[in-house]
């Protein structure tokens, strides 16, 4: 496995900290892993990148700005620059035509949607750990300092069940991932039960039930290998990645995750 490499990328008057590992593959599939929004970073998302290179896949990870070691300030920071500066990075580091591999944390549920929608076909699989989505006006709004216009959209009551990123996960025909924690204090558990019958109409999605965690599943990843490494076999060797499982798991419908329950298809 190689050393993960730590680089910036100057996008938008921004200077984006990330970091990259080389699965060794010429043909590697990409896995972009995107932290979470509050306190969130790249940092605690280094054991799963090497997670991926471990697998033979290339990996990539930022700060988003506001965040970790990159510039800017957290309320000047929007859900439309967030996909901006995730397409930046992706399109400076992996090659044009190369796959990808979206996983998202809490907020970031929200990013791999838009990322999903503007790459398409490229989109080899998503992993969704305790996602969130956000109603359409909510996008370009600055996040500000948590009690302005953002914060007031995204608290309405059910405003999120026309977002947009809902019908991008009905349209996505790929391989899909849910991780969610036996506790969240954050995501209301409609808008998990939308996430998942929104990937239940096209992808091959296995729910990954996490029982003893909480909302903040990079830090349950970070400190829990057996769990982390779960994720990425079943994110990877389950039906409809392109390396495929064993015929047996094919025609059973299920990934090999430990606390994978039948995917929802």
């Amino acid at each position: 496995m190689s050393e993960l490499l730590f680089f910036t990328h100057t996008h938008d008057g921004e200077r984006l900290a990330c970091v990259y590992g080389d699965g060794g593959g010429p043909q590697a599939a990409t896995a972009v892993v995107l932290h979470g929004a509050g306190n969130g970073s790249k940092e605690r998302l280094l054991p799963l990148l090497g997670d991926f290179v471990a697998h033979g896949c290339d990996a990539l990870a930022l700060d988003f700005s506001g965040h970790g070691e990159s510039s800017g300030e957290l309320r000047e920071l929007s859900l439309r620059r967030r996909f901006e500066q995730a397409v930046a990075v992706i399109d400076a580091r992996v090659p044009e035509d190369g796959p990808l591999v979206l996983v998202g944390f809490s907020m970031s549920g929200q990013t791999v949607a838009d990322l999903a929608g503007h790459y398409g076909d490229r989109v080899a699989a998503l992993g969704l750990c305790a996602p969130a989505v956000y109603a359409a006006e909510a996008w370009e709004v600055p996040f500000g300092e948590g009690d302005g216009r953002f914060s007031e959209i995204i608290r309405r009551p059910d405003g999120w069940r026309a977002a947009p990123a809902l019908d991008v996960l009905r349209a996505y025909g790929g391989r899909a991932v849910l991780a969610v924690p036996g506790t969240d204090a954050i995501i209301p558990p409609a808008v998990t039960e939308a996430v998942q019958d929104a990937l239940a109409v096209r992808s091959r999605l296995t729910r990954f039930e996490l029982p003893g965690a909480d909302h903040m599943l990079g830090l349950w990843f970070r400190e829990h290998a057996e769990d982390r490494r779960e994720f990425v076999d079943t994110l990877l060797s389950g039906p409809g990645y392109p390396d495929g499982a064993p015929e047996s798991d094919r025609e059973q419908g299920r990934g090999r995750g430990r606390r994978s329950s039948t995917p929802a298809v």
